[in-house]
């Protein structure tokens, strides 16, 4: 296999409704998508880092840079056999995890495609559906939130996820478990807590989550799993787990009872399968988090989470939660909280590759590389 040459367009679709975290608040979502050719093979890949740093310090603007100036040039007119050989070609780059991701993400495609393979059977997956959860962003109109909810237990969404902030914590979950005894609730704080908040996010503990998503910094597990052992709820980490070495360190001090996996952030599917593994290994639950993806990604996230240990509801709603219109067909759609795992080859979509030359801010080739 030899990738012939590579395209990137900057994509920009508007939100549906507005979502805000306890770091920013956006309604438009910006990606990369990444175009690879091998003879008449296509594949295509998604580079879903936001455009700010407020989630990690990669953006929108560092990935364009990193994939036209240092990944697309070391892979080009080189011959490779297996996705360990074509991510052997970036060993050098240090980080970057998002751009890795979204052209590692183009040649999985590419090659699950050239075998008649569907990337989940590509993968090793198992399941043919996935059950999916929803996630929210902060309310700051209290009174809107149970008609969200409801809206989304209507339409079977098996797993409602809260985001939360210093201010907007234990009463707005009191409210929603007073309303909802009974469905799978669980909150992300996306870093916004300190150990100083320990008796904030050890109250949480009084109304049966799942987990807590990221309590705390972004880049740590020590303090974690300090608050690990103060607490029943179990931490699930996000932003702090880069591989499967990082997954292995956490566990082995007790810093989480789950992973959150994230394409993107960890690098790729391959990486994320690593997680995976070791999570398993280790009896460790694992979920398939997400970054607001095109349909490109979302089918990406179907089939790494066809694997096993995905065994709590994820991320990977409906496009159209997000979405008036996708940049694939058939639109990625839940039924009943369940979607089905594309079994086409490759992502097992049909990607508007005119549409995305349309709405593209702007784009490359590598046709201009000398």
């Amino acid at each position: 296999m030899r990738i012939d040459d590579v395209e990137i367009f900057e994509v920009r679709l508007p939100l549906v409704r507005s979502f805000e975290t306890s770091s920013s608040k956006k309604s438009s979502i910006t990606h990369l998508l990444i175009r690879v050719r091998h003879e008449g093979l296509v594949g295509w890949g998604e580079c879903a880092a936001p455009v700010d740093p407020f989630y990690c310090p990669e953006t929108t603007e560092t990935c364009f840079h990193i994939l036209r100036d240092f990944l697309v040039p070391s892979m080009l007119g080189r011959d490779w056999d297996s996705i360990e050989e074509f991510v052997g070609f970036h060993r050098l780059v240090k980080g970057n995890g998002f751009a890795r991701a979204g052209l590692e993400m183009a040649a999985c495609d590419l090659l699950s495609r050239s075998r008649g393979q569907s990337l989940a059977e590509f993968l090793g997956g198992t399941r043919t559906e996935i059950l999916s959860g929803v996630s929210l962003g902060i309310e700051r109109d209290h009174a809107a939130l149970p008609a969200l909810i409801e809206r989304y237990l209507s339409e079977g969404y098996r797993r409602i996820k809260l985001k939360i902030a210093p201010g907007h914590d234990v009463d707005v979950v009191a409210a929603v478990r007073g309303r909802f005894p009974e469905i799978a609730l669980q909150v992300d704080a996306n870093s916004a807590y300190t150990l100083e908040d320990s008796s904030t996010l050890e109250a949480l503990d009084d109304f049966g989550l799942i987990l807590i998503e990221q309590p705390l910094a972004h880049d740590d597990i020590i303090d974690h799993a300090q608050l690990q052992a103060r607490m029943k709820t179990p931490i699930c980490l996000d932003e702090s787990i880069h591989s499967a070495a990082d997954a292995r360190k956490a566990i082995e001090i007790g810093a989480c009872r789950i992973i959150n996996i994230k394409v993107g952030r960890v690098g790729g599917l391959l990486e994320a399968k690593r997680i995976h593994d070791v999570c398993r290994e280790h009896g460790v639950p694992v979920w398939c988090g997400g970054m607001h993806e095109f349909g490109v990604g979302r089918a990406a996230n179907l089939a790494i989470s066809s694997l096993p240990n995905f065994s709590i509801p994820g991320d990977v709603s409906g496009s159209d939660k997000y979405f008036h219109e996708d940049v694939v067909v058939p639109p990625i759609m839940a039924e009943n909280g369940s979607i089905p795992v594309p079994t086409g080859p490759g992502l097992g979509i049909t990607v508007m590759e005119d549409r995305i030359r349309t709405l593209a801010l702007r784009s490359w080739s590598s046709s201009t590389i000398t």
